[in-house]
């Protein structure tokens, strides 16, 4: 599993971590059952603190994407696929949110949205 950290992202370092987690979920790299190092060894291998690992792991097994079992580690929690697929909706929703607002501030309509949006659409298609 590889994490980047980067202290030039706005986003607290808990949520870059929790974040990329997820990330290597939804792509498939994490699979049900798979074990996540130990917030010791993450913390050390990404030189933050460990009370910042915690947060992240403590986050993602409230969103039921991990389960920790005392003693043995966190593993990934198992997702039926319509369930991750729900989750990767709700993320894609929830960044479609952040853009209508940064569209909005600037000014642009739901027009120059939706334009924007075919453009960038049609490039991945095309």
């Amino acid at each position: 599993m590889n994490i980047t950290i980067s202290t030039n992202n706005k986003d607290p370092l808990f949520l870059q971590i929790k974040e990329q987690i997820k990330q290597h979920i939804f792509s498939g790299e994490l699979n049900e059952g798979d074990a996540l190092p130990s917030m010791r060894v993450l913390a050390k291998e990404l030189k933050v603190s460990v009370i910042t690992t915690k947060r992240a792991y403590e986050e993602l097994e409230k969103e039921g994407y991990l389960v920790s079992a005392v003693g043995k580690g966190t593993f990934v929690a198992g997702q039926q696929p319509h369930v991750l697929r729900e989750w990767q909706i709700r993320e894609l929703e929830n960044e479609l949110e952040k853009i209508v607002k940064a569209g909005r501030h600037l000014g642009l309509t739901k027009e120059d949205l939706t334009e924007m949006m075919l453009i960038y659409y049609e490039e991945e298609n095309g």
